[in-house]
């Protein structure tokens, strides 16, 4: 009954997250101690939900749960193949509300707006060479003068490294294979992952300057 009444009796003694539901509220303890039960029995990988252990596991069976029904195209990611079946429909979800430009995936639509910001400051004085990410910056010094003998056969990108380049295909095919171990997010830069599990770990506590007794307040 908890379900259809909205009652959220469970609460979180670390934060304000409530829930209607017992065995999700020790889930959500997992992201403030850390814990990570489930385990992979063929490599050291550790998660705090059952679901990433499940899906960790399909790399080393090399399960592709989901398929193209036009194509040979298999992941093991629903988000994933979504992505691909765009690249038989055309279609373009990610519109710009400051032009006509539309894309297929997100990340696409990000790197589109900074055409219109017009802020860029990470420029190199040795190479005219703009980019949108400063850790790009000091690796972007001088590219134009290597060789890029790896191409992209599904667009004009081509890089000096084979692992780039395979780094790069992931846009086209939607693969993410760095997976958060707290929420379902994932990604295809192991980078980018980094970051994202700071928003887990890193909290400011807001109190009332009014009362010495208030309880903080978590972001």
């Amino acid at each position: 009954m908890i379900k259809h009444s909205g009652e959220r009796p469970y609460k979180c003694e670390e934060c304000d997250y409530r829930t209607g539901r017992k065995l999700t509220l020790i889930r959500h303890l997992r992201t403030h101690t850390g814990e990570k039960p489930f385990k992979c029995d063929q490599c050291y990988y550790s998660a705090a939900r059952k679901y990433n252990l499940d899906r960790h596991k399909r790399t080393h069976t090399g399960e592709k749960t989901f398929m193209c029904e036009l194509c040979g195209f298999g992941t093991n990611k629903r988000s994933a193949l979504s992505v691909h079946i765009r690249s038989h429909s055309g279609e373009k979800p990610y519109k710009c509300e400051q032009c006509d430009f539309s894309c297929k995936q997100k990340f696409q639509l990000k790197r589109h707006m900074v055409t219109h910001s017009g802020k860029n400051p990470h420029v190199s004085e040795e190479v005219v060479f703009r980019t949108a990410k400063k850790s790009e910056l000091s690796t972007n010094k001088g590219k134009q003068k290597r060789e890029r003998p790896y191409k992209c056969d599904q667009c004009d990108y081509s890089t000096a490294r084979k692992c780039h380049l395979e780094r790069h295909m992931f846009k086209h095919t939607g693969l993410k294979p760095y997976s958060c171990e707290q929420c379902e997010y994932t990604t295809f830069k192991k980078s980018i992952l980094t970051s994202h599990m700071t928003k887990h770990s890193f909290k400011k506590t807001y109190k009332c300057d009014q009362s010495s007794r208030q309880p903080g307040r978590t972001v």
